[in-house]
């Protein structure tokens, strides 16, 4: 069993508050985020989308390559993004869309087994399954 710790320090009141978020590797050390960097587009700190969707595409990418390995066929490279939506619903808001995109060079596949592995991927990596409840997660897999 596998156990990863991030944690949060947050100072002040709601959208004045500030925050910043650790990871226990040091990959994020105290890296700044609030409700700048969350709704108004402010480029100098991070927020949870951001963080959720370097972490959707950082998953489904090694299932992907994992996949590939166990179906005998070597990557060669692969690239992602995830990009995920944040919108208004109700008093609140509610993740409601996230779209992966690859783009891969895999030698000696054909498309259809591509789109095969792709599908299984983006299905069974742990961060799809533990994001079900949102309503749309496509992908868009292009071989090269």
């Amino acid at each position: 069993m596998i156990e990863r710790t991030a944690s949060i320090h947050w100072e002040g009141q709601g959208k004045k508050g500030v925050g910043q978020i650790s990871t226990e590797t040091g990959a994020l050390k105290s890296y700044p985020y609030g409700f700048a960097s969350r709704f108004e587009g402010d480029r100098k700190g991070t927020n949870p989308e951001e963080i959720l969707a370097a972490a959707h595409a950082a998953c489904f990418t090694m299932a992907f390559s994992f996949a590939c390995d166990k179906a005998g066929i070597a990557t060669a490279s692969i690239n992602t993004t995830a990009s995920v939506r944040l919108a208004k619903q109700g008093e609140g808001f509610a993740i409601d869309r996230i779209v992966l995109t690859m783009e891969a060079t895999v030698p000696g596949i054909d498309n259809a087994k591509f789109q095969e592995i792709a599908a299984a991927a983006k299905r069974d990596c742990p961060l799809s399954k533990a994001l079900a409840s949102v309503p749309e997660i496509s992908l868009q897999a292009t071989l090269r």
